[in-house]
Order: C-alpha cells, then structure tokens, then sequence
C-alpha cells in the first residue's frame, strides 16, 4: 500500500453568520490522500467539499483539526512558514470557475508561466515562453493560444489553460475543485479523460472534488460522501458502487440519471431523511470501506 501524501485529522471548520450564529460548513472530517491516488469527494451543494478543498490549500484557516502534507502540519504558522516554498510550489488547484481564476489583463503564455517566476523556478525547456507552449500542447492546444487572453477563449480551453498552469509546476498534490461543473457535457468528457491521462502520465495525487456521480465512478479510486459537512461513508470506488452501506450514499446514487427515457420515467429514488444525528462511530464494514454508524446500524 502506498504511502500517505496527504493526512486530514478532525477537520472542522464554521464560517459565522452573525453575532452569534454560526455555520458549521466542516465536522470533524478525517481521511487519508496516498501517493498516486485519485480520491473523490461527493455530496450535495453545502456539504463541505469546497471547503475542504480550501483548508488543505490553506485558503482557509480551520477551526481545528490537522492537515499533514509530506508530515508537515500545514494549519501550523510557525510549520507552514519553515515550508512555505514547498508546499507552494509541490501543491496546485483547480478551480471551477476558470473565467474568475484567470487574470483577464494577461496573455495566456504568462498566466501558465507565473507559478514559475513566482518561485523562481527554471524552466526545463530554456524559456518559459518555451515551457508555456510545451504544456499548452500537453493539454491539447496549440501554440497560436499563447498570445490570446482568456476572455478570447472558450470555457473548456479555460480550464485547459488552468490545468496547463498546475502543471507547469510539476504538483505532487493537485485539488480539483468542481472544474467541469460549469462546462458543456461533451467538453466535460474531454477534460475528464485528460485528467486521467495526465494522472496516469505524471503521477500525482489527486483530490478530485465533484458532484457528478458518473465522473467519480470513472475517474477515482476511492471515493469520500460528504453530507451536512461530515463524511458518512468512504470506500474503494468499485466497493462503493456497488455496496453502498450508508442510506444517505444509498440516495445519492439512486438520483444517477439512466440512459434509457423509459427506465428513467419509472424510476424512483430513494430519499434519504436528515439530518444526521450527533455522534457515531466510524467502522470499516468490508476492507477499507467505512461507514458511519449509529448503534447497530447506519446513522
């Protein structure tokens, strides 16, 4: 079994909502990213994802809990200044939104090489015009796009050119936060077979945040089901599929669409009833498939 990369203990994050309300966005989230693995996080809209996507870059400071990357505790200041360089330049996000995540004042040729300059990194191929086009071709556009800003692209070269910009530094950790949620179906099939080809090419761990059931299914290895902010089930992606033991992942994936228009009329899925209790205990039911349980049974 592979090594950890990545360790999240207790994770716990809230954002407040007034003088004295809170929301509880992330409850004691644990889990475990090892080197060269896909790991998916799923769940509805609010369930905590983006958010942990942003404490494990340190975008967000939790509340509590430890996130060790390399055994270096990242929420720790004094840790996180002592390892500053590499922790910026061996981890990399994707984000959903690729218009926002670009600056619209830069050419594209600059956008993929500043990770770079920032870290004062050489480039491989001489020049970083040179780096640029290499990884611009890696993601499957030519040359003729350096020079273009990114209000002059479309949303799937975007995000090409938000892949090529993570790339440019090699990540050992990259954090995909919803990046084909807002694209065209047959644009998202073409982005998702490119992350596959680039995980298999170079490597890299993978935390892969989304909420297309079908996506996950094809592209991880083990997939993580956040609901409420806590994760109520986490298991190997075929394991999960096709056992899911929680009734809140048992719901989810009765909501998958089916291809056939008849059997997609008839079909009735299952409605899970939160929200979850306090408590329960986290219990490997099968090996490495984890539920969360209450008592005798599923919570």
């Amino acid at each position: 079994m592979a090594e950890p990369l990545l360790e999240v203990r207790g994770l716990t994050h809230a954002f407040p909502l007034g003088r004295r309300a809170v929301l509880r966005a992330v409850d004691h989230v644990s889990f475990t990213l090892r080197r060269g693995e896909v790991l998916g996080l799923v769940g509805e809209s609010g369930s905590g994802k983006s958010t942990i996507a942003r404490c494990v870059m340190n975008l967000l400071r939790p509340q509590s809990g430890q996130i060790l990357y390399r055994g270096i505790d990242i929420c720790d200041r004094r840790a996180f200044r002592a390892n500053r360089r590499t922790l910026q330049a061996e981890r990399q996000i994707i984000f959903q939104d690729s218009g926002s995540s670009l600056n619209g004042r830069m050419r594209v040729c600059d956008i993929i090489a500043e990770p770079m300059r920032i870290q004062h990194v050489r480039p491989p191929r001489g020049s970083y015009r040179a780096e640029a086009e290499f990884q611009m071709r890696y993601v499957g556009l030519d040359a003729g796009y350096l020079d273009k800003y990114p209000g002059e692209l479309s949303g799937g070269q975007r995000q090409r050119v938000a892949i090529a910009r993570a790339l440019s530094m090699e990540p050992e950790l990259l954090v995909a936060d919803e990046p084909v949620a807002s694209l065209d179906v047959s644009i998202q099939a073409q982005i998702i077979n490119l992350f596959r080809h680039l995980q298999e090419e170079h490597g890299f761990s993978f935390l892969f945040i989304a909420h297309d059931l079908a996506v996950v299914e094809f592209l991880c290895d083990r997939v993580g089901v956040l609901y409420q902010g806590r994760l109520v089930e986490l298991a190997p992606t075929a394991s999960l599929f096709a056992a899911p033991q929680h009734p809140y992942t048992r719901a989810l994936l009765s909501s998958i669409p089916i291809p056939d228009p008849r059997l997609e009329r008839a079909r009735r899925p299952l409605v899970f009833e939160g929200p979850l209790p306090d408590g329960g205990t986290w219990t490997e039911v099968a090996p490495e498939h984890y539920v969360l349980l209450e008592g005798g049974g599923a919570v």
